[in-house]
């Protein structure tokens, strides 16, 4: 059976994919989706995506015990326990805790791709590992598979498209896959860029602008290609990692 491989390019477009049907892969390299595989990687039980801040602010009055992380404009807001820099959830802060993030377009990725069956999340950092799980589920249900890039406030994100390329590309070594014309477009952007992937998002405006804050580590940190084996999924509200979700 052949996999068609969708993209669709901001958060606002997620509903297109839940329309289809497809496995979606919810991309924001810089930062959310790379926290999240940190967090969970580092022994987080679960984090818990939210689309504003004082929604994040009512779960925590709810749950005491809950971690509040998250950024507006990749700072922390007052009061959160932590940012949004994937080098903050070390071991010794985010083992054993569950976290409930919000950031400016990551979680609404997230929360705008709810009603689809299966929706995993990805990043360089765990590319090749989103893509096996997303075609295993994609074979096994007789699904098309959807890479959807969160974007910046609704607009395209040149990280988030060269990751979904890097995803593709996996894909295609993977299985029985026919990319679209937006995904094939992507899979060339990844092809040009690869050689030098930390160069080429260093000139993407949103990382200029983590530079500028002080956050270069940040995109250093997020520009790794498979450091890590882990394909978070996000169901019921929750993402967790695959072997505490089923």
């Amino acid at each position: 059976m052949e996999i068609r491989v969708n993209l669709e390019l901001k958060a606002e477009t997620a509903p297109r994919a839940v329309r289809r049907g497809d496995v979606i892969v919810a991309i924001d390299v810089l930062r959310c989706s790379s926290t999240i595989i940190t967090a969970l990687t580092n022994g987080a039980k679960a984090v818990i995506p939210v689309e504003t801040v004082r929604e994040a602010e009512k779960m925590r009055e709810m749950n005491p015990e809950y971690l509040l992380a998250g950024e507006r404009r990749g700072l922390k807001p007052r009061g959160f326990d932590m940012g949004n820099s994937p080098l903050e959830f070390t071991r010794e802060k985010v083992e054993g805790r569950e976290i409930v993030l919000t950031t400016t377009s990551g979680t609404k990725a997230l929360r705008r791709s709810e009603g689809a069956r299966w929706v995993l999340v990805g990043a360089f950092l765990n590319a090749r590992s989103a893509a096996r799980k997303a075609l295993q589920l994609a074979v096994k249900e007789g699904l098309d598979i959807t890479l959807l890039t969160a974007g910046k406030r609704g607009r395209f994100s040149l990280e988030d498209f060269i990751c979904a390329g890097a995803i593709a590309e996996e894909l295609k070594v993977a299985g029985d896959t026919t990319l679209s014309d937006g995904a094939k477009a992507a899979n060339l952007a990844y092809q040009t860029a690869k050689e030098d992937l930390l160069g080429t998002l260093q000139r993407g405006e949103h990382a200029q602008y983590l530079v500028k804050i002080g956050l270069e580590e940040d995109v250093e940190f997020c520009s790794q290609l498979n450091r890590y084996e882990v394909a978070p999924i996000y169901r019921d509200g929750v993402v967790r990692l695959w072997n505490r979700q089923l």
